[in-house]
């Protein structure tokens, strides 16, 4: 696995030229082992220290009874642009990011047309550049146009600062494409992020197939579908040396075959999204198309499998697949509805309330699977407060109660299934390259 100080590659973030202080905060941060309350020193973007020693500053935040951790990193965002600017738009979704206390996000390049040239890589990171929001790192295709039958210019788009590869929205299909995908890759050290489901399994289904689809009529998608493609990509990654990351796990036998692959040291890491921890198959009962996502909601002992995995760090991390879609578009019957959510701004209170305050995982543990880990499995330098690191930072409150209201939040979307929740836990500054660029209360 690459080290932290991998491929820098992501939109350009001017820094802040002064110093800035961050104060008397819970400060968290697992690469260097640090869980104490502390003062973090900022100078011209860059980490100066944990503990300033009583420096003076140009600013200070206050983070009294306050948890301060490395920026956030979600490895897992679909931002719609280009082709799908009525979803989101890349300014649309990195300010939901900071709002969701994300100081860096990965795109997926299911867009349209799908990012599988070096010019749709720069149109990204120019893009990016100009919302001057959060970093953005782009993820290229594996194959051409996303269709599955030749490989995209792999080399070619990790000299344009592609720092992974995915075929997200739909699975490498062609196996023999997937090997050599893994094998490409390794020249670079790219993990490829799969999504693992056999096609034929899963056709039409529109939830997880079991008691509650038999009873509702609805035609279902069984766990089969994803446990046979992971159990495939894993002999893949095992025969070829590459770095294999499985995306939103959702069935605890996936997590099974991860424990077991990872125990037999083949290079695999996976992530969970918090939708798929929170709710079940239950939740389709009353056919609202805003709990209709893929892979789908299943039962409350997949949940329990995939809390068990977060928690003896099968699953490396928590990410959010935020996939946001126009109204009129999830307006549909359940059956035509697209699959998906929205997760950037309310990924932070869902893990908190679900796994932390419930006392199933510590603040280091949360802070691992959301930033020091997602970080070193892209190969990105972020993810950690250690002197001279990029001063990303984010701030929450670990105590704020709040209700979810999707109509306020900064997506251009507002497909949430968590519309009126009551979490627990919120950041409430993110700080990119030693800048506040988000306040929670302001404008």
């Amino acid at each position: 696995m690459p080290s932290l100080h991998g491929r820098p590659h992501a939109s350009p973030q001017p820094a802040h030229r002064g110093t800035l202080l961050v104060r008397g905060g819970r400060v968290v941060d697992p690469a260097q082992g640090i869980d104490r309350v502390d003062d973090v020193f900022v100078r011209d973007g860059r980490i100066v220290a944990v503990g300033a020693g009583g420096e003076s500053a140009d600013e200070t935040l206050d983070a009294a009874g306050l948890v301060v951790s490395p920026g956030l990193v979600d490895m897992h965002v679909h931002l719609r642009e280009p082709g799908r600017e009525e979803d989101e738009t890349i300014e649309t979704g990195t300010r939901a990011a900071l709002a969701g206390g994300f100081t860096s996000v990965a795109c997926i390049p299911n867009t349209e047309p799908p990012i599988d040239t070096q010019a749709a890589v720069e149109f990204i990171h120019q893009k990016a550049a100009r919302a001057d929001t959060c970093n953005v790192f782009v993820v290229g295709c594996v194959s051409r146009n996303r269709e599955g039958k030749e490989l995209a210019e792999i080399g070619r788009l990790v000299e344009a600062g592609a720092v992974a590869f995915s075929d997200d929205g739909a699975p490498v299909y062609d196996a023999e494409l997937m090997r050599r995908a893994l094998e490409y890759c390794r020249m670079s050290d790219a993990p490829i992020l799969a999504h693992e489901e056999v096609l034929e399994l899963s056709r039409g289904g529109v939830m997880h197939e079991g008691l509650v689809s038999l009873l509702l009529g609805l035609t279902g998608m069984p766990a089969a579908a994803e446990e046979v493609m992971i159990g495939r990509d894993i002999a893949l990654a095992q025969a070829t040396g590459g770095r294999l990351h499985v995306m939103h796990v959702s069935t605890a036998e996936g997590v099974d075959l991860i424990r077991a692959a990872k125990a037999r040291g083949i290079r695999v890491t996976a992530e969970a999204c918090p939708h798929h921890f929170t709710l079940t198959d239950e939740s389709l009962r009353g056919f609202d198309s805003n709990f209709k996502m893929s892979p789908p909601l299943r039962t409350a002992a997949d949940v329990e499998g995939i809390i068990a995995g977060i928690v003896d760090g099968t699953i490396d991390c928590i990410a959010t697949d935020h996939a946001p879609h126009a109204p009129e578009k999830k307006m549909l019957e359940l059956d035509r509805a697209p699959f998906g959510i929205l997760g950037l701004e309310t990924a932070v209170g869902l893990t908190v309330t679900r796994l932390v305050t419930t006392g199933r995982i510590g603040w280091p543990r949360m802070i691992e699977s959301m930033s020091t880990l997602p970080a070193r499995i892209l190969g990105v330098d972020r993810g950690t407060l250690r002197p001279g690191a990029v001063a990303d930072i984010t701030v929450i409150d670990p105590d704020m109660s709040w209700q979810v209201d999707a109509t306020a939040f900064r997506s251009k979307s507002v497909n949430s299934p968590f519309h009126g929740w009551t979490l627990r836990g919120r950041a409430v500054a993110t700080i990119v390259a030693g800048r506040i660029k988000y306040r929670l209360g302001e404008a």
